[in-house]
């Protein structure tokens, strides 16, 4: 084999070594991660207040791949999920889950395929709000504007 090939073999190897760690281990802080391995639940989850014991969710939506963050995730004392982000206006998570309308969320090594809608009436975006603060432990404060939310439900 010549040095060309040896490299071209190296850089390959190397190449998808990459791929399978970053897809096996991201969403990493701020770097995307692709499909979120992990349990998946096939039950309906109509309680979601476990959300507030776990510190980060992940969520994976597809856009021309699979697609996904880390995030908020926060449940109201019913029960109810949201998620929520800050300036979310552009992000390709946020315009991927407001076309799609469905995800996947991760808390801890459970997976829940979900239905995701916007949240856009200002009193439930407030619930949220309050939701996240309670959740951070968080005094009370105005929602800013640039926050949005989203509804999740268990499909």
């Amino acid at each position: 084999m010549n040095l060309t090939a040896k490299i071209i073999t190296i850089s390959a190897v190397l190449l998808i070594a990459g791929l399978l760690i970053f897809t096996t281990t991201c969403p990493c802080t701020r770097v995307p991660g692709a499909y979120l391995f992990g349990e998946e639940s096939n039950v309906a989850v109509t309680d979601w207040n476990f959300a507030n014991d776990v510190p980060l969710c992940q969520i994976e939506v597809t856009t021309w791949r699979p697609h996904s963050i880390n995030l908020n995730c926060m449940s109201t004392d019913d029960g109810t999920l949201y998620v929520s982000c800050s300036n979310c206006a552009g992000k390709v998570w946020s315009q991927a889950a407001v076309e799609n309308r469905v995800a996947r969320i991760r808390m801890g090594a459970t997976v829940y395929p979900v239905k995701v809608r916007r949240v856009i009436e200002a009193s439930e975006l407030d619930i949220a709000w309050t939701a996240r603060l309670a959740k951070i432990k968080r005094e009370p404060t105005p929602r800013p504007d640039h926050w949005w939310s989203f509804h999740l439900t268990s499909i």
